[in-house]
């Protein structure tokens, strides 16, 4: 049985932690609000993106950009995964890379068993992990500079190196695996195709978010416009992936701290009791003994 000075010891660590664990609880509570933020400011330009590619495909124009062309035959898969620098997120990167796994599956289902899959992930927990997987066909990609809280300049980067590797033909289908965010008590595992950009999707998007008014004049052409606007349509789709990932992390991590402090506040009532009991025996004890030795005078 433990004393009361160990007891007394044990309440206050537990006090620490659920002092250490309410900061990191605000913080990331704080960087969750930052990154909705972004997507705010990200989305009009998103927004405006989208209605220009809505003008541009209600011409009527027969449209032809690399990035739009499916191939016929697939042999290499590039898979782009989201995850985490640090840790104290709960289950966030187990989620995504179990995740990854029934991807891996779906594609060898849809392109067979010897398709060579290329990952990239985004992030050192998620390295770590894809890393145990690699061998065979599937190979890990490690970008340099590329991590979870890469700069907007960095993620256009990355975008870039994966447009070059897809139009090279060294990779015939791109597609990221990342958490969107919903709420801080809600998030939920996306799967994206990147390359090549899904046309039908596209054109969706895009007239439902073009005016009323189409008197338009396209110079040089309609489809000039439209292979300028689609990289600048790839990268604001990848910016957005990278800030919702980012804010579903810091969300996870509010979710994991309050776990946490709720544990604390548990396991400190439950040492408190404990600790009351065995004072309260302690003075019994001696109040007897006092009792006892007044009976023997």
């Amino acid at each position: 049985m433990a004393t009361l000075r160990e007891l007394k010891t044990r309440i206050g660590s537990v006090k620490s932690s659920e002092k250490i664990t309410g900061a990191m609880k605000m913080i990331s509570s704080a960087k969750v609000h930052k990154n909705e933020y972004a997507l705010k400011q990200l989305l009009p330009f998103k927004n405006q993106i989208r209605s220009i590619m809505g003008h541009i495909l209600e011409t009527g124009e027969n449209f032809s950009s690399p990035l739009i062309e499916t191939r016929e035959e697939v042999s290499t898969v590039g898979l782009v995964v989201f995850g985490s620098d640090d840790g104290l997120c709960g289950a966030y990167n187990i989620n995504i890379f179990k995740h990854l796994l029934g991807e891996i599956s779906s594609i060898r289902k849809n392109y067979g068993e010897d398709v060579r899959i290329k990952i990239y992930p985004v992030g050192k927990k998620m390295l770590r992990a894809v890393c145990k997987i690699a061998g065979g066909t599937i190979d890990v990609v490690e970008v340099s500079g590329v991590d979870s809280k890469m700069d907007g300049d960095k993620v256009n980067y990355f975008t870039e190196e994966l447009h070059k590797a897809f139009i090279s033909g060294s990779i015939d289908l791109v597609k990221v695996v990342y958490m969107q965010f919903k709420s801080i008590s809600k998030q939920h595992l996306e799967v994206e195709q990147l390359f090549p950009v899904n046309a039908a999707a596209l054109s969706e998007e895009g007239v439902e978010m073009a005016n009323d008014n189409k008197l338009y004049i396209f110079e040089p052409n309609a489809n000039k416009i439209f292979n300028e606007v689609l990289p600048m349509f790839v990268l604001s789709t990848m910016q957005e992936i990278t800030i919702e990932n980012r804010a579903s992390e810091q969300a996870a991590r509010v979710m994991a701290m309050q776990s946490a402090n709720d544990n604390a506040k548990k396991l400190q009532e439950a040492l408190q009791l404990e600790f009351n009991k065995l004072r309260q025996e302690g003075i019994t004890t001696e109040l007897l003994d006092i009792l006892g030795g007044q009976g023997e005078r």
